[in-house]
């Protein structure tokens, strides 16, 4: 469907996840370009020869490690605008999260599964409807989060200024 969407959707998420980051706050830790130390370390085991310092690793490799991880298998087989903010989710609150969330868009059981049920649903849904469902959840996710652990606050308007980016371009896409 949509697999020409990664090179325009991974571009979008390079903005938003900006440059390096090494905020002792953010679980995530030493990060760049919103791959974390421990997730380069990883790729790089297959991959010798990179920079140890995620700081310095090639963009080639952020490209891969985005595709691999958070891009496939299932943003190829999305609508557009769908497909964006599902990679978005995948990204900054994890791919598990990301499929419970449009299982419960969708009304399917919300078992993380994305199979058949969940692609039959996804196939009648309005894009734009599972775009504007998709990113309410995140607001609350959101602030359900900052309610729990009060040192987040400080990510909050991000938080929600990213989210009203990737829904504004997502719906544009759809």
């Amino acid at each position: 469907m949509t697999a020409a969407n990664f090179q325009k959707c991974l571009q979008l998420i390079l903005v938003s996840e900006g440059g390096n980051v090494d905020d002792p706050d953010d679980p995530g830790g030493r990060t760049s370009r919103g791959i974390t130390q421990r997730e380069y370390d990883a790729y790089r085991r297959t991959h010798p020869g990179l920079p140890e310092d995620v700081w310095f690793a090639p963009q080639s490799a952020v490209a891969d490690i985005y595709d691999i991880s958070y891009w496939q298998p299932w943003g190829p087989r999305f609508p557009g605008g769908v497909d964006y903010v599902f990679f978005d989710v995948s990204v900054l609150s994890g791919p598990g999260r990301a499929a419970r969330w449009l299982q419960e868009t969708l009304g399917v059981s919300t078992d993380g599964h994305i199979g058949v049920i969940t692609l039959t649903a996804l196939q009648t849904a309005r894009p734009t409807d599972v775009i504007a469902k998709i990113s309410d959840l995140r607001v609350a996710n959101y602030n359900e989060l900052v309610a729990d652990k009060p040192k987040l606050t400080k990510y909050l308007k991000g938080w929600r200024a990213r989210v009203d980016r990737v829904q504004a371009d997502a719906l544009a896409m759809a």
